[in-house]
């Protein structure tokens, strides 16, 4: 591979200088300098950036960790290594000319027992792309060779982008839900950028999928993908008993909420069959704590994991079905430019599928 790459000095960056503001694009953000770069860094030109819920409700100010302003957002990304931090030696997955992906983990100190468990996403060592170092709505981004993905050749950027947070979350809380073949999963949020994943990752697992959303557009999707059943939440007059009766009258062995809808969760804890497992993956508003009643969890021997992002391994196994044409995004094109109204149809919950930012 080439070891020379021509790097501008200015870029095009969407920045978020405040809490619910929109986002500011500034088409002469400095790039940063190689000579600049910490050992074990790469700098990395981004052909395409994904745009996830959690990019919203980092703009909300939603989340609790205070990132210093003004910061660039974004946390999937995939683009082309253009340069090596000095004396930092390339590896099998990064290399200058490899493309490779971003994804919300930016960066873990790989010591600790977390990290060492595979649990790196925990490290609190740990930096976030697009919240504690700057991420992947811009031109070029910083990223650990670490933790950069290696992208299948036959897949297409457009395509794997939201792998690399969305895909990769439901995917690994798919791993977590103690389910197997030929057992129900409910997906609220079934129609989004997360659920219409998460159906085809459960599919591929060989799972059966009740999927919950609302809208015809979104149903459409939903059973093209491979949901074997549908509820429309506007339109059940009792989503529990509807669920319960979908599933063979018993209800569901697992739910993933990929919703951000705290009725989602606690309708989960009613509808779920005895020994269920609830995944909790969507973040629901930050006043929100689950409401249902202990005895029931007691009385139901119910399993309630917490499941965030996925490790290295687990974004290369969501990759390899993607590679492998057992999972396809559904998305639309947009440009940077567009950012501050894509967060506002992922706010109204307008956006079907997936968003993606090509430079």
């Amino acid at each position: 591979m080439t070891k020379t790459m021509i790097i501008p000095a200015t870029q095009k960056a969407a920045l978020l200088t405040a809490f619910g503001k929109d986002i500011e694009i500034q088409y002469d953000y400095p790039v940063p300098a190689v000579a600049d770069l910490t050992p074990g860094q790469c700098l990395v030109r981004l052909d395409v950036s994904g745009v996830c819920h959690s990019d919203l409700h980092i703009q909300r100010g939603e989340f609790r960790a205070i990132p210093t302003f003004p910061f660039i957002g974004g946390h999937e990304g995939i683009g082309t290594i253009v340069a090596l931090s000095p004396g930092t030696q390339a590896t099998l997955l990064a290399d200058i000319g490899r493309r490779v992906g971003i994804k919300w983990l930016a960066d873990a100190c790989t010591k600790c027992e977390l990290c060492r468990t595979g649990y790196e996403p925990l490290c609190t060592s740990s930096k976030l792309s697009g919240y504690t170092t700057n991420g992947t709505f811009s031109e070029y981004v910083v990223a650990a060779i670490n933790h950069v993905v290696p992208i299948p050749d036959n897949v297409d950027s457009k395509a794997a982008v939201s792998i690399l947070c969305a895909g990769l979350t439901v995917y690994k809380g798919l791993k977590v839900s103690n389910t197997k073949v030929g057992n129900w999963v409910v997906i609220p949020g079934a129609g989004g950028g997360l659920g219409h994943l998460a159906i085809q990752y459960a599919v591929a697992m060989g799972l059966r999928v009740l999927a919950i959303d609302t809208g015809a557009e979104k149903k459409r999707m939903c059973l093209e993908v491979g949901a074997e059943k549908w509820i429309d939440f506007r339109e059940s007059a009792d989503v529990v008993k509807d669920v319960v009766e979908a599933c063979d009258g018993r209800g569901p062995h697992a739910a993933l909420i990929t919703s951000p809808s705290g009725i989602a969760y606690d309708n989960a804890i009613m509808y779920l069959r005895p020994t269920g497992t609830l995944v909790c993956v969507a973040m629901a508003s930050p006043e929100y704590s689950l409401r249902s009643p202990v005895g029931l969890i007691i009385g139901k021997s119910l399993t309630i994991v917490g499941s965030v992002l996925g490790n290295l391994q687990d974004a290369i196994e969501a990759l390899d079905l993607v590679a492998r044409k057992k999972v396809k995004t559904h998305f639309s094109t947009r440009k940077l430019e567009e950012i501050n109204d894509v967060f506002q149809e992922l706010h109204s919950g307008q956006l079907v599928g997936r968003a993606v930012i090509q430079f």
